[in-house]
């Protein structure tokens, strides 16, 4: 049995300009030792678990930010269902060496995420634990077309939470944010089985922001994080806050990749 559900985030990776800087910034963060991966990229690991890569951009012009991965066991037919959608590729279908198969994919509104067909690595081998990832969100102006989307190609089952204003990006009035939740095929969607979700980038925010992925990771202090990315030279874009899931914060490393830490509540 595969060790993550179709359609179900299973890697992360970032884009930097200065590989080695990036190492030691993550490193510091969130305590992640590396070791070398295939071409110029570093695994990275946390409590010696595979949790994230950090890969040296190609080209100056690809953007520096932190993308997603959905695991699927038939990236053909997953290829298929996208172009179908309306969403294009990016990417098509390339052979990790012996680690599994990758393509990329942008939805209707932009927004670019991965596809990952396992083979010798399945994923993450740590997440929803401090240092680890642990929850993916698009912010899109495309709310309907971005929503058919995803259900159509991932199989996605919605819960709204456009009262509760679960959680936020940068500038967000969480009080009033349209917020869709997504479960995966086979559960009973809700927040308790919620591996992502959808929100909207509003008025409020630039007409030249483009749509994109949030990555969030586990941290066990919010507060010291963004503190922590500061006095590394990363930037603080939503301070920390309240959320019915915890305290969270989105940041910016020293190189301008935005993700956001959560810090789950005590129980």
């Amino acid at each position: 049995m595969a060790a993550f559900a179709q359609s179900a985030p299973c890697w992360v990776d970032v884009q930097l300009s200065d590989l080695e800087a990036g190492k030691r910034f993550y490193g510091e963060l969130f305590g992640w030792t590396f070791r070398a991966g295939e071409g110029p990229r570093a695994d990275a690991l946390s409590d010696g678990k595979l949790v994230a890569a950090l890969a040296a951009k190609r080209d100056g012009r690809m953007p520096t930010e932190w993308g997603v991965y959905f695991a699927t066991d038939d990236i053909a037919a997953s290829v298929a269902r996208i172009r179908a959608a309306g969403g294009q590729m990016i990417t098509d279908p390339v052979r990790a060496g012996d680690a599994g198969v990758l393509a990329q994919a942008a939805d209707p509104g932009g927004a670019v995420f991965g596809l990952w067909q396992a083979d010798g690595r399945e994923g993450f081998e740590k997440q929803n634990e401090p240092g680890s990832f642990c929850w993916t969100e698009v912010y899109t102006r495309e709310k309907e077309r971005v929503d058919a989307f995803y259900e159509e190609v991932f199989g996605f089952l919605p819960t709204d939470l456009a009262e509760s204003g679960a959680v936020g990006g940068p500038g967000t009035d969480e009080s009033r944010v349209d917020f869709r939740m997504w479960s995966l095929a086979g559960t009973e969607p809700g927040p308790d089985t919620a591996v992502g979700g959808r929100s909207v980038i509003t008025d409020a925010f630039p007409a030249v922001m483009p749509s994109y992925f949030l990555t969030y990771f586990t941290v066990a202090d919010c507060d010291g994080s963004a503190a922590t990315v500061e006095r590394l030279g990363g930037r603080i874009s939503a301070p920390p806050f309240d959320i019915p899931y915890g305290r969270m914060a989105v940041l910016q490393d020293d190189q301008g990749a935005v993700f956001a830490v959560l810090q789950e509540p005590v129980a």
